[in-house]
C-alpha cells in the first residue's frame, strides 16, 4: 500500500539527505497528526509539488509539527510531452470536476478559458477567488493521487489570448463533435510525438453549449486542429479527462520505465 502523502513548500526539501530529519509544520502537519493520527515509526511521503519526493519514517508527531526521518529522496521527472487542459468555464462546478479528474489522471497544467458561450464569468474579485479555487482543487487532487507534481493553473484567457497560446504550442486539439479525424488519428499522425526535448499539447474543451463556429475558425487559423472523441457527446466535465487518458496512452506517457 502506498504511503500517505503530505505537501511541503516548493524547494523546502532541497539539501535533504538520507538519515536527516525534516520538520513539516502548518495545516499539512496538523492534518497528519490530528486527522491521520500518524505516530512514530509509520512510513510517509513528503512532496514539494515540484517533483521532489521524500520517503521516510515519522520520528515525532505532536501538535502542528511532524518530524520525518528521510529514507530516500527522489526527483520525479516530468514527461517530455506535457498535456495542458484548456477548460472552458462551465456552470455547476463542471469545470472544477474536469480539472480535478484530469489532475488525478496526470495533466501537467490547466488553463481556464472564458469562451463566448461560457455562462459562468470570471470578473473582478470573483476572478481571483475562482482562480484560487482552481489551484486548491488541483492541489487536493494531486495529493489524492499521490503526485509529486502539482499541475500549474495558468491565468484565465479569452479566445484572443487562447489563439496566441495555440500558436505557441507544439500541438493544439479542439475536442469537437463535428471533427472528421478521431483524436487517436490526430495524435498518432503528429510528427512531434517522437521528437526530442519538451513538447506541449493543448487539449481544448468547450462549455455546455459547445465551442462557437467562429471560435473554431479563429483557433484553427492559428494552427489548432479538431479531434473527435468517440461517437457520443460528452459533458464539459468528462471530455477533458477522457482526452487525457487517451492522449497519455498514445503518447507513451504511461509506459513503464
Amino acid at each position: 500500500m502506498s504511503n500517505p502523502v503530505f505537501f511541503a513548500s516548493a524547494g523546502s526539501l532541497d539539501g535533504l539527505e538520507e538519515g536527516m530529519e525534516f520538520v513539516l509544520e502548518g495545516p499539512e502537519a496538523r492534518h497528519a497528526v490530528a486527522v491521520k493520527r500518524l505516530a512514530a515509526g509509520e512510513a510517509v511521503d513528503i512532496v514539494d509539488g515540484a517533483g521532489t519526493r521524500m520517503s521516510g519514517t515519522v520520528a515525532e508527531a505532536a501538535g502542528t509539527r511532524l518530524t520525518v526521518r528521510c529514507g530516500a529522496l527522489v526527483e520525479e521527472a516530468r514527461p517530455s510531452v506535457r498535456l495542458v487542459l484548456v477548460q472552458a468555464l462551465a456552470k455547476g462546478d463542471r469545470d472544477e470536476l474536469a480539472i480535478e479528474t484530469a489532475t488525478e489522471l496526470g495533466i501537467d497544467a490547466v488553463i481556464p478559458w472564458q469562451s463566448e458561450r461560457s455562462i459562468v464569468r470570471w470578473k473582478g474579485d470573483r476572478a481571483a477567488k475562482a482562480h484560487a479555487k482552481w489551484q486548491s482543487v488541483v492541489g487536493a487532487a494531486a495529493k489524492q493521487a499521490r503526485r509529486a507534481w502539482i499541475p500549474e493553473v495558468r491565468p484565465a484567457v479569452d479566445t484572443a489570448a487562447l489563439a496566441a497560446a495555440v500558436e505557441a504550442a507544439d500541438l493544439a486539439v479542439i475536442l469537437h463533435e463535428d471533427a472528421v479525424r478521431p483524436l487517436r488519428s490526430v495524435l498518432e499522425g503528429w510528427d512531434g510525438a517522437s521528437g526530442t526535448g519538451t513538447r506541449e499539447v493543448l487539449l481544448i474543451v468547450g462549455p455546455e453549449g459547445g465551442i462557437s463556429p467562429r471560435e473554431v475558425t479563429r483557433l484553427c487559423d492559428r494552427g489548432a486542429v479538431t479531434g473527435l472523441l468517440g461517437h457520443h457527446v460528452l459533458r464539459s466535465s468528462t471530455a477533458g479527462p477522457a482526452a487525457v487518458v487517451l492522449s497519455s496512452d498514445i503518447l507513451g506517457r504511461w509506459d513503464a520505465t
